[in-house]
């Protein structure tokens, strides 16, 4: 029989590498601790719970994460065939019904013979031999945490925050309108919520003046610069938002014509349309702030039911470069593995990729072969070296960071205008993953040894 494999954590980058090594013909241990234990974000029972927002952002691969995408299902990704059975409007973007999503992979992983999901809290690191992968996430348990510390030399966090969501009955259907940026998508896939010159600077005053959550136990609140609550963004200057999350270009109010000083946009949670989340407005505002400030100074949210209101959580991450082997295993501990958030990856796709690239580098071991690292050019190469630090100048200050092309070896050549370098670059990583993705090798009636 094959050597069993033990995953720890359930997550997006969890469910994928137990996913793919049950493709390789490995039989694994898939450890979560819910429904058991739950960390205070957490609040579905399921595998893949999206904590933060419902999406998967661009599935354009004119963008980098669109093209990871597009690698992902090329991959025979569980998480993108998963969100696009659960799809629901979001113009460009790929956004799910995050309980349909949850219930859909925890079904299917539940279903495969060669996964075995087990409910309990992992409070110390696998001991070797055996082979295991520990995708924990941003919101890994206390004790497994200060294990993860000391194994990496240091401990490093920094603080992400999620959204609100309101009952639709709840919003003000006489002062939102349905539209979205530049008639995307079927051009009507989110609400939006119109503020003239004084209210959104009263706004802006509001969130600025709100009482907020004070985090303990560190020094210093950090972070991500891709997911900033909206009041560090408000505090920033008094036209940051109105160039950010509430830019008004392209959403024109239809019943006026005019474009309003600002929005704020509202994005379907389900294919019904029974919730929206606020995009773009994480918040680390107390909760009674959130019911006061939203419902006064948002037109449309007067009377708002909030379906979840925002919070702030930990979200802790390793020096990847430089605790983790180029196949993602622990330099001191190779018998360990890591993947998702908890390597310095940030997204949902992109914790989804790095669990693939670890359940390869798994397959690999288990194999006898060199690890195969995805050609540099493609999307999952560029993730990679970020994890690896190869995409960063010597002395960099290894932080979270999104798929983006600036993570890709420069092109060759000359390119025209932001689209063709766009598309050169998603040109050039389809010629490159081919092969990577052909010379997978496919389960067989003789497991892995």
């Amino acid at each position: 029989m094959a050597q069993r494999v033990t995953v720890v954590g359930g997550g997006l980058a969890g469910s994928e590498a137990a996913w793919q090594l049950a493709r390789g013909g490995v039989p694994v241990d898939l450890v979560e601790m819910k429904p058991g234990r739950r960390s205070p974000a957490h609040v579905l029972g399921g595998l893949a719970e999206l904590v933060c927002s419902n999406s998967l952002r661009s599935d354009n691969p004119a963008n980098a994460v669109g093209l990871l995408h597009e690698e992902l299902r090329r991959a025979g990704s569980l998480v993108l065939a998963s969100a696009d059975a659960t799809r629901v409007p979001a113009g460009d973007a790929l956004a799910v019904d995050r309980e349909r999503f949850s219930a859909l992979v925890t079904e299917r992983l539940g279903g495969n013979p060669l996964v075995t999901v087990r409910s309990e809290e992992v409070r110390a690191l696998p001991p070797p031999p055996g082979l295991a992968l520990v995708a924990t996430g941003p919101l890994t348990s206390d004790a497994l945490a200060d294990e993860i510390a000391a194994l990496a030399g240091a401990g490093l966090h920094f603080y992400d925050a999620i959204a609100p969501i309101v009952t639709a009955e709840s919003i003000d259907m006489g002062i939102a309108y349905a539209k979205s940026r530049w008639g995307k998508g079927s051009g009507d896939d989110y609400l939006n919520l119109p503020l003239d010159e004084a209210g959104y600077h009263a706004f802006v005053d509001a969130l600025v003046q709100g009482e907020k959550v004070t985090p303990h136990g560190f020094e210093e609140a950090r972070y991500f610069e891709g997911c900033l609550p909206i009041e560090v963004m408000a505090e920033r200057g008094p036209e940051v938002l109105a160039h950010g999350p509430m830019k008004p270009v392209g959403l024109e109010d239809p019943r006026t014509g005019r474009r309003p000083y600002a929005v704020v946009q509202l994005r379907r949670e389900d294919a019904a349309g029974t919730a929206f989340n606020l995009v773009g407005f994480q918040t680390r505002l107390t909760w009674p702030e959130q019911r006061r400030i939203f419902r006064a100074f948002v037109p449309g949210l007067a009377n708002a039911e909030f379906v979840r209101l925002g919070q702030i959580h930990r979200n802790t991450f390793l020096e990847a470069p430089r605790v983790l082997a180029p196949d993602l295993s622990a330099r001191e501990r190779p018998h360990l593995f890591f993947a998702g958030q908890i390597t310095g990856v940030e997204g949902y796709v992109e914790s989804a990729a790095c669990g693939l690239l670890a359940a390869r580098a798994i397959l690999d071991r288990l194999h006898g072969r060199p690890f195969r690292a995805p050609p540099a050019a493609t999307a999952l190469g560029a993730l990679h070296r970020h994890l690896t630090g190869e995409a960063h100048p010597p002395g960099y200050d290894y932080q979270p960071s999104n798929v983006v092309f600036a993570l890709f070896p420069p092109l060759v050549g000359r390119h025209r205008g932001k689209a063709a370098r766009k598309e050169a670059y998603a040109e050039r990583a389809r010629k490159e993953i081919e092969p990577w993705l052909t010379a997978e090798p496919q389960p067989s009636s003789s497991p892995p040894p």
